[in-house]
This record gives C-alpha cells, structure tokens and sequence, in this order.
C-alpha cells in the first residue's frame, strides 16, 4: 500500500492539462462491446479504475490495442460468454462498479450477461435498482444469487417501450440507452440522466449508427437499430479534475491555468466557485485562476448563510461538494454543505477538524464550515483516504497546511487521478509518493 508525503505551504504556478474524463471512459469503454467491429478512443486516463475494466474487457476476449499515450482500439468480436461464469471473472468485475455497465452491451448484442455485486467508493448506499429496472421493461430477466452476490440478466430479444426512471442515475442511463440501442422498436427514457457523460455517449452511439433523439435532455427516444458499427471518439476533458484543480489554487494561494477544457461543458461549476469567492477567467479554451490571498463566501440575498448542494444535471455535481467543503476552510465567511446523495460522503471531515478547520458535522448529509479567511494555516497531520473524491479534498487540505502531511491508502485518488503527484510537481508542490 502506497501514501503520499507531503510538505504545505507552498505556492504552486504554472499550466495544468485535465486528464480525459473518468465518469465518461467507464461508459465508453463498456460501449464498444455492441459491435464487432472496431472503435478507436482517443484521451482515456491513465487510471486505476479505467485500467481494471480494460483488463475486464480483454479478459472476455475484447481485441484491444494501445496505439499510443491515451488512444486505444477495441474490438468485440470473439468474446466468450462463458469466461462470465468464471471466479476470476468474478474476482476482476467485482473490484469496480463501472463493471455494472457492461450489462446494457451484453444483453442486448448477446441475450445474456453476468455480474458480481459491483465494487467502488465506500460513499453510503448505491442502489442498483435503476440498471435492473430499466432492463427489465425492456424484457430482459434476471436473477440474484445471494450466496454469490451474482446477478444472472438474458433477454431472448430486447423491445422498446417507455420507461420513467424514479432516479436520474448516470450510470443507470447509460445502461438502458446502450441495451436500447439494440432493442427491437421504440424505447423512451423518461428522467434520464442529462450529465455531459450521457452526452457524449449519445454522440457516440450516433456515430456508431443508433438512432436517438432529445440527445443533451432528460427525455431520450431510441429507435433500435439490427446492429452497430465502427467509429472514433475523443473523450472530453475530466470535469471533476478542473473543479479539484480550481479549489487547489485557491487554497494554496496558486495562480494556475488550466489547459483545453470544454467551458460549456461545466455546467454550474464556475458559478459554484464564484458563489465561494473565487475568481475565474475564461482564456480561449483554458481557465485562469489568479492568486487568491482571500476570498469571500456570499450570503443569500437576504442575508442568510449560503448553502452549496448537489443536485442532478444541471445541477451542481456531487463530485465536487468535497472540494467545495475544503475550499471553505480558508474562505471569510460560512457556508452550509448540503450532501443529498451519500450518506458517507463528509465522514472524512474529522480529518480536517484535526487540521485546524473549524467544521460543525451536522448530520451525515450536512456540515456547516465557519471560514478561518486565513487567520491561522491547517496544520499537517497523517489521514487516510476513504474515497476518490474525500482523497483528493485531504491532498488539497494538505498542500494548504503547514508542516508534513502523510495520506495514507492512496490507491483511492489513484482510481481517478491520473500521475497526480508527478504532475503536482512540476507546479512546485512537494509531495512524494511513497511505497
């Protein structure tokens, strides 16, 4: 097991390039599986859990070739159903929920599909319920072995019809759009998640030859298609690390820019951060953020303290209310963070407490930050990551404080962050990465 070690206090500068998007490679990936032939895929990140489900897939028998730094082809044609019902099948499916859509593809190309109870983040309840609905409107069947913790799904053949999700679920989404893709006549999806990811998966599946509409809405119409074929995409750049790179240069006083983003694609982000205080300047296709010696929360128009939640797209997305947390450490003012998805997501916030952070835990879902507005630097502690995001909020916390930091069970960040110390040094953080 590896950890960080980290030395605060130091001023970062210079450019920083976001990796391509984690949320986005997870679907794209499990995509290629329905056609036989071959699609190429240009900026994937170099990151533990893309990397596992790239191995899943060429365990089944995907032809996958690495043709160059972020860029592979995937090909579908002699995949082995039967390498599902194997314990290493198990054992590598289990270790990432993003496994949880090759479902959709499966079912609908091949009438069947297999899949242990999915990994992730220890972030509260992750229901299932959405993937298994959807699929079984569209006819499929399945069932649970619970000795196994084993789910069984076939279809002899998908039909469209109309569905309306009870949870705008990203992943849920992707699941039953791939699978309708396939579906023999019309299939709507009513309360279907509208995040950019679902976005470019539709433009994909487009590319490919499905037939959808409302595509960037949360109504889609799919009128299946006998079969897919080839194309090539380039996946967009990660959201989540442009946020966690914005609240990092707030933090630390840094004056960054961040290269080749889609500033469209970010929704609320930018709005978020300037309701935080925080100064942002669109360049062209990069964001600049000046150094930040303070910065101020706003109230609401009545005066009331400013609440920052997550919402479904267009919402704010969860992803980030981690970030948002920390960067509030140092602000003037307070704020009350509004967790409404997980219920484990801000049990990390003891760790900062330890820092110096002034934090009231409400309830598992809230916490109220009272701002130091740099009084006094967090100190450096020894923490262990619990998730991807709650790691990355405890780096930028550590980057901030003064003294040594340790962060322990780094594997976490490493799932959605790619190379983050090498390219944290070359801004001029120290940290080191240590086995």
């Amino acid at each position: 097991m590896s950890s960080f070690e980290i030395i605060g206090g130091q001023k970062l500068h210079g450019e920083i390039t976001p990796q391509g998007a984690k949320n986005e490679a997870l679907q794209i990936i499990c995509a290629t599986l329905l056609t036989p032939e071959k699609i190429t895929v240009h900026n994937v990140p170099d990151i533990r859990d893309v990397n596992k489900l790239i191995e899943l897939l060429a365990y089944i028998g995907v032809e996958i070739t690495r043709l160059a730094e972020g860029s592979y082809s995937f090909q579908a044609k002699n995949i082995d159903l039967e390498l599902l019902k194997t314990e290493e099948y198990k054992i590598k499916a289990a270790s990432l929920r993003g496994s949880i859509m090759i479902l959709g593809p499966l079912v609908a190309r091949f009438g069947k599909a297999y899949i242990p109870q999915p990994g992730g983040d220890k972030i509260g309840r992750r229901r299932l319920d959405t993937h298994f609905f959807g699929l079984q409107a569209l006819g499929a069947k399945f069932s649970y072995e619970p000795k196994e913790n084993f789910y069984r799904i076939e279809a002899e053949r998908l039909l469209g019809t109309y569905m309306l999700l009870d949870e705008a679920s990203v992943t849920g989404t992707a699941n039953i759009l791939m699978a309708a893709t396939l579906a023999h006549g019309q299939t709507t999806i009513f309360n279907a998640a509208c995040e950019p990811y679902i976005l470019q998966l539709t433009k994909m599946l487009v590319r490919m030859g499905a037939k959808i509409s409302g595509v960037g809405s949360n109504l889609l119409v799919i009128d299946g298609v006998e079969n897919l074929g080839a194309c090539e995409h380039r996946m967009m750049a990660d959201m989540i690390e442009v946020g966690s790179f914005i609240g990092l240069a707030a933090m630390t006083q840094s004056e960054l820019t961040i290269k080749d983003i889609d500033y469209e694609a970010l929704g609320l982000i930018p709005e978020m951060f300037r309701r935080m205080g925080i100064r942002i300047e669109k360049r062209g296709n990069d964001i600049y953020i000046p150094e930040h010696k303070e910065y101020e929360i706003e109230t609401f128009i009545d005066g009331s303290i400013m609440t920052i939640a997550d919402a479904p797209w267009p919402g704010f997305t969860p992803d980030l209310i981690s970030i948002m947390l920390v960067i509030a450490i140092q602000a003037k003012g307070s704020v009350l963070i509004h967790q409404k998805m997980f219920e484990s997501r801000l049990f990390f916030v003891d760790k900062l407490i330890d820092m110096g952070a002034r934090i009231i835990l409400c309830d598992p879902h809230r916490a109220t930050v009272i701002g130091l507005n740099r009084e006094h630097a967090l100190r450096g502690i020894s923490m262990t990551s619990p998730d991807i995001r709650a790691g990355v909020a405890l780096l930028i916390a550590a980057l901030s404080a003064e003294g040594k930091s340790e962060i322990h069970n780094i594997e976490q960040i490493d799932r959605g962050y790619q190379n983050i110390d090498l390219r944290l040094q070359k801004l001029g953080a120290k940290i080191q990465r240590i086995d």
